[in-house]
């Protein structure tokens, strides 16, 4: 899988599979591979799906707080979303590394509105470009937005997958917990487990996830990087980045 297409380009067909017909589908600010997986979708299987991209000119709100309220109708079918730090319970962690709190070791610029979102959006999709022991841990140092909540909290729905170079996760809404779903070939399950750090589950039986398809990285080299660049949707991390050179 590696070896036809590089890791934006795996990570955004993967994304573009979650997106559904007549859904509005979502992505935040400077979301560049989940903005090109929303236009994947809609120029293959899901023509109608309704596509909305803060920070973008498929942005028909005039400020964020707007979206925020369709998000809290209930009417945001999905989201896309990363985190610098995602745990078991699914929860992540956009705001700081290291266990005191008023002098953190690293501090980050946070999630305008994600918790929230987290909580709103039917389905949320968590996607992270590198798969790791530091990526992937047992406990995020920080919750910025929370994977599960108590019974008597209002939310329209959460976490589904979290996805990766090396895997996809899914989320066992019942237990709580991520547990492998498919990993990405050349990558085995065993492989997946070691570089991550959480127990993934039983691994037996795990299968491979299917390879991009011909079309689909037609469609995403071809049409979706054209009007990226065109409609200035990310135009120039589309240039350098959708033109098919193999991932290291």
């Amino acid at each position: 899988m590696a070896e036809s297409c590089t890791g934006s380009e795996l990570i955004a067909v993967l994304l573009s599979r979650e997106v559904r017909e007549g859904e509005l589908s979502a992505c935040g600010a400077l979301s560049m591979i989940p903005a090109a997986g929303l236009l994947l979708a809609q120029a293959t299987h899901a023509p109608k799906a309704e596509l909305l991209m803060l920070g973008t000119p498929l942005m028909p709100f005039a400020t964020s707080r707007q979206f925020h309220f369709l998000a809290m109708r209930g009417d945001l079918g999905l989201f896309f979303v990363s985190g610098v730090q995602i745990d078991r319970r699914g929860n992540y962690n956009l705001h700081m590394l290291g266990e005191d709190q008023d002098k953190p070791r690293v501090r980050f610029p946070g999630g305008y509105g994600g918790g929230m979102i987290y909580y709103a959006a039917r389905r949320t999709v968590v996607f992270r470009t590198e798969h790791s022991r530091r990526a992937l841990v047992e406990q995020v140092d920080f919750i910025s937005a929370a994977g599960r909540t108590p019974p008597e909290v209002l939310r329209h729905g959460g976490p589904t997958k979290v996805i990766t170079p090396m895997a996809t996760l899914g989320f066992d809404a019942k237990a709580g917990v991520l547990g492998l779903e498919s990993a990405h070939p050349p990558h085995t399950p065993g492989e997946v487990q070691e570089r991550t750090g959480f127990h993934l589950g039983d691994l037996s039986g795990v299968p491979a996830t299917p390879a991009p398809t011909e079309a689909e990285l037609k469609a995403l080299r071809g049409p979706v990087r054209l009007r990226m660049i065109e409609e200035g949707i990310y135009a120039e991390w589309a240039r350098a980045n959708l033109g098919g050179e193999t991932a290291a």
